[in-house]
């Protein structure tokens, strides 16, 4: 578990350097009381551990940039890779104070320790493409949703892919979520493509990533219960990650088909291998109407009837 006597933890992500685990999270001051204002004041903190249990925490990897820039307001979920040559990269969401934190858009830092990183350029490296992806217009919905990178290999060698929440630009407003689609040859230099599915019940498909568990390819995400529709909120399915069986992990991912993996309070959830057994890591949310705030301890899943179940009383 990680949990920080000043700061609140949510969103995070990870990295295995050969020796140690690295985890990634969003932090932001409880000084702040309502932790409905962490968003905004979220930075990039840091922290190793030998097992994914006990954790030591390092500098923050990001804050915010000085402004004027176009993530000078907050630094928001990513993902980390070690690119070939060896130099790692992060993926990251940025805000910025000029449009109060309305437009998400995506950037890098790099590093060659994992513990100093350094912004890629001064540009993002994308941003929502309105070809095929919603762009903010202050009524359809809350924001111009464009984050959570995660970035991956191409299976077959073909570069690299990245998934990212996004929204398409037609349909029920309500339920626009899709997995947003960029690909790469050198890493640096990205492409928008189409989403990798289609809005199917999801205002929103929050910090998505990809795996084979068990020999499926799976796809996760996470979406709050009022943003779901109707049909898919009531009755309740128990729990706010969602698991997708597919054909490949590029996609395209028929979420239609998407299974809740039943816990109380987990949010953006990771999966993350540890001496070869597949775990979710992710934060407490609200529990009795408190907000948590803590990364949990592994819990072991697997692959079972077309989505993720805990192995066995791990809850």
């Amino acid at each position: 578990m990680l949990r920080l006597p000043d700061h609140w933890v949510w969103d995070s992500w990870y990295a295995h350097d050969g020796a140690q685990h690295h985890a990634f999270f969003l932090r932001a001051s409880r000084a702040l009381i309502d932790p409905d204002r962490r968003h905004l004041r979220a930075s990039v903190g840091h922290a190793v551990s030998p097992d994914l249990r006990q954790w030591t925490l390092k500098p923050d990897a990001l804050v915010a940039a000085d402004s004027p820039a176009w993530d000078d307001m907050a630094t928001w979920t990513g993902s980390v890779m070690q690119a070939p040559g060896g130099k790692w990269h992060m993926y990251y969401t940025g805000v910025s104070r000029a449009e109060s934190g309305l437009v998400q858009r995506i950037g890098l830092a790099t590093s060659d320790d994992l513990i100093t990183w350094t912004r890629y350029g001064d540009v993002p490296l994308l941003e929502a493409d309105p070809r095929w992806y919603e762009k903010y217009d202050g009524t359809t919905w809350f924001d111009e949703a464009w984050r959570d990178p995660w970035v991956f290999a191409d299976p077959d060698g073909d570069g690299w892919h990245m998934l990212i929440t996004a929204r398409a630009n037609e349909g029920e407003p309500e339920e626009r979520g899709v997995i947003g689609h960029a690909r790469s040859a050198d890493l640096l230099n990205w492409e928008p493509q189409p989403p990798l599915s289609k809005p199917d019940g999801f205002g929103q498909m929050e910090v998505p990533q990809v795996a084979v568990i068990d020999g499926q390819p799976l796809l996760i995400f996470c979406c709050n219960p009022p943003e779901l529709a109707p049909r898919l909120r009531d009755p309740r399915p128990g729990g706010s990650i969602w698991a997708v069986a597919a054909d490949s992990i590029t996609g395209p991912f028929d979420i239609g088909r998407a299974r809740p993996f039943p816990h109380p309070s987990l949010y953006a959830a990771r999966l993350v291998r540890n001496d070869d057994q597949w775990s979710l890591i992710g934060f407490r949310d609200t529990e009795n109407d408190a907000f948590i705030g803590e990364l949990t301890d592994p819990i072991p899943v697997q692959y079972l009837d077309g989505g993720l179940t805990a192995v066995s009383d791990t809850l």
